[in-house]
């Protein structure tokens, strides 16, 4: 019944909207001690003089943004927002989309990607997947022009939930104009607000500086209808063929780190990688079966080469010391088994670590779901964040062989690794630090907000997924130290663990962080992570 009268308000909406749509957009409305076109300066972009004390009003699509396209945006949102069926609907539509005028084409496009999305939980979507993407466009030249003004305003065609985290977080920018999507019980409805939100620049600058301190940027005279960009008394066009020139911003110059991110998609689904996408999936569940029958079917030696064969790579490489790694103490008869402390990157690390090696591994790993343990091929055992409980399995499970641990907790895509537990550094004597790095091409294959136990169907769904596995120079563990104790003992498990940290982000040119898995899960779903068990 819920989503019957949510369909119902927003038909209603919808059919009050095209009434009233020629109306509505005869003229643009303009707030009192506005300027008309007439009065205002037009400049090339290239003129623009930068002003530090001045505010700046632009165009995020025109401004800042290479992409002429806002397809794939939405193709992503209804990928990630909705279901792969919703997607598949605004593919279909996308040629209906190219040949009707811009306000429409984005209208389509907003009802068929929000219509029944939860409100609450694509405010999630829009902190940790658009970001990234928009990131991808972002034009370094866009950047450099809107760096010096002390304060943004900016305008977008896109509803502003899409945007708005990208440019707050990311941008600096100290307020977003854009369409808000009309709601219902919490659920949007698909379609936009008549009338865009308005925003107050007298509030901002003052009325004395109102007609003198704002400039704008935009590509095209469209925008300036808009009521925000009446304020302007200069005001500076970018042209498309300008744009088309932009290099894309560089990492290194993101305001801040681009360290947690959540998608399946790897990269901008534009409407060929769509189309691509889609006509590879049913290929893709049939090459996960394949692979997946080989590692739990066959011995490790003809897999390999089996897997190599359908795209999949591991490679793997030992130090110099490793050929005395599974060499023991003869007077050491507790300890049966190694010790692989790993960095962590995927759900499927100590799969492919017990690939690369030959041997059986034990996997001990946090918050791990039920459907995950048995799903996994290999033996898994989940930690209860309880010290002495944790130490008390770890050291069991090492008596009976050899045991992988990641001590970030967490998975982390980009080249960071996050603080390492120092729990590890007592259960061994001896601590082989394995430095692991995996890449994709269409799917990631993890996630903070999806279902995890899908996490090895799409990371195996994936054309050319690739593993590498490199074995540092073994390190002596805490528990080789007996002679320290209190609070010795205790800072030195800290530095150890910090050592081992640094030791895999050096040979993977990777940096360390402090950041926890606390923190990743904070930003990305808006909880700590934990797994509850019943």
């Amino acid at each position: 019944m819920a989503s019957y009268a949510i369909l119902l308000e927003a038909l209603k909406i919808l059919c009050s909207s095209i009434i009233h749509h020629k109306e509505s957009s005869s003229t643009p409305r303009y707030l009192d001690k506005r300027l008309s076109l007439s009065q205002r300066k037009f400049e090339r972009q290239t003129s623009l003089v930068r002003k530090s004390d001045h505010i700046v009003v632009f165009t995020v699509e025109e401004a800042l943004l290479k992409s002429t396209s806002l397809f794939p945006f939405f193709m992503l949102v209804a990928f990630e927002a909705g279901t792969i069926f919703r997607g598949l609907v605004l593919l279909v539509l996308y040629p209906l989309i190219c040949v009707m005028r811009r306000d429409w084409g984005l209208k389509i496009m907003v009802m068929v990607t929000f219509f029944g999305i939860n409100k609450e939980s694509f405010y999630k979507i829009g902190r940790s997947v658009m970001p990234k993407f928009f990131l991808e466009e972002t034009g370094e030249e866009g950047v450099e022009g809107l760096k010096t003004f002390k304060r943004k305003v900016a305008f977008t065609h896109m509803p502003r939930v899409m945007v708005e985290s990208f440019l707050v977080d990311y941008m600096d920018v100290e307020h977003v104009v854009g369409s808000e999507i009309k709601e219902f019980h919490g659920y949007y409805l698909g379609v936009l607000e008549e009338n865009i939100g308005e925003v107050d620049l007298e509030k901002i600058v003052g009325e004395k500086d109102m007609n003198s301190k704002v400039i704008g940027i935009c590509g095209s005279r469209s925008s300036l209808h808009n009521h925000v960009f009446s304020t302007c008394k200069e005001i500076h066009v970018i042209t498309r063929a300008e744009r088309r020139t932009w290099t894309t911003l560089s990492k290194e110059k993101y305001t801040k780190p681009l360290i947690f991110h959540d998608s399946r998609l790897v990269s901008k689904p534009t409407a060929l990688l769509a189309i691509s996408t889609f006509m590879w999936l049913p290929f893709a569940f049939l090459l996960f079966v394949f692979r997946t029958t080989c590692y739990i079917l066959l011995p490790a030696k003809v897999a390999r080469p089996l897997l190599s064969f359908s795209g999949f790579r591991v490679l793997f490489s030992e130090a110099k010391d490793s050929s005395n790694m599974t060499e023991r103490n003869p007077h050491d008869y507790r300890r049966k088994g190694l010790l692989y402390v790993c960095n962590h990157r995927t759900l499927c690390d100590p799969v492919y670590l017990k690939l690369a090696l030959d041997k059986d591994v034990t996997a001990l790993t946090y918050s791990l779901s039920k459907m995950s343990e048995i799903m996994s091929p290999i033996k898994t055992v989940r930690l209860t964040r309880q010290r002495e409980q944790d130490a008390s399995m770890m050291k069991k499970f090492l008596s009976e062989g050899n045991v992988a641990v990641c001590p970030e907790g967490t998975t982390c895509r980009e080249p960071y690794l996050l603080r390492f537990s120092p729990l590890f550094v007592e259960m061994s004597e001896v601590i082989v630090p394995v430095a692991l790095d995996s890449s994709f091409t269409m799917f990631y294959g993890n996630t903070a907000s999806g279902y995890k136990f899908l996490d090895p169907l799409f990371f195996l769904m994936d054309p050319h997924p690739s593993y590498t596995i490199r074995l540092l120079e073994k390190v002596k563990g805490l528990a080789s130290c007996q002679y320290l104790n209190g609070e010795a003992a205790k800072a030195s498990m800290f530095e150890l663990a910090n050592h081992v940290q640094a030791e895999i982000g050096h040979a993977l040119g990777f940096e360390c962080t402090k950041l926890t898995r606390k923190d990743k899960y904070l930003i990305l779903a808006g909880n700590d992570g934990t797994v509850k068990h019943k």
